[in-house]
């Protein structure tokens, strides 16, 4: 039999496996922290959003005609902008409810690193930004049927002051959001055993 079918032993009888559970275990404690309290503030904004997408995707922008029960402000673009948005910020932000609370109940394990939480991790940032987009679009929408006609275009510059913090925000998140999809999708490359002549 080659020598690589053998698990190797040191003197305190500990496969290398061993030894690296071990010694990297207060990382896996660190590692473990970290994910539940990221996971537990941007689940709490997570369902925010949810809870403020459901309302305003759960009512008619500018009431029903009552003879036909066709919205009032169908045939303004606006409405459907406002009412596709406030849709996909509730199906993101639900979305991202789920993706945290499963790191919340994972078990942190070793192997569970890897490929499962960082990937949770992907999907729950990405839902959660995409929300947060979805949202400001309904809200801006929305408030566009409040503005009379000679202030509509005047909003634009104060719907782009109101958007510059969410962006932000995004931009210090961009770095953990791009090393966390290399992490996800980079392929580790395996080790390779030659064999040994006998």
């Amino acid at each position: 039999m080659h020598l690589h079918f053998f698990p190797c032993y040191n003197r305190k009888r500990q496969t290398p496996k061993d030894l690296f559970t071990e010694t990297r275990r207060h990382l896996v404690e660190k590692g473990g922290d970290w994910l539940n309290k990221t996971s537990e503030s941007c689940s709490v904004v997570a369902a925010l959003i949810a809870t403020v997408s459901f309302t305003t995707s759960s009512r008619v922008l500018g009431g029903v005609n009552q003879n036909s029960g066709i919205p009032t402000l169908e045939k303004q673009p606006a409405f459907n902008v406002f009412a596709i948005s406030s849709l996909v910020a509730l199906c993101f932000s639900v979305t991202a409810v789920v993706m945290f609370l499963a790191i919340l109940t994972s078990r942190y394990q070793e192997r569970d690193f890897g490929r499962d939480l960082s990937t949770k991790l992907l999907v729950g940032l990405t839902s959660l930004f995409v929300s947060i987009a979805s949202m400001l679009i309904s809200f801006c929408a929305g408030h566009f049927f409040v503005l009379k006609d000679k202030l509509k275009y005047a909003a634009f510059p104060v719907y782009a002051v109101t958007c510059l913090p969410v962006t932000f925000f995004a931009m210090a998140q961009f770095p953990l959001y791009f090393d966390l999809m290399w992490a996800t999708f980079k392929k580790v490359p395996q080790r390779c055993y030659k064999a040994v002549p006998l």
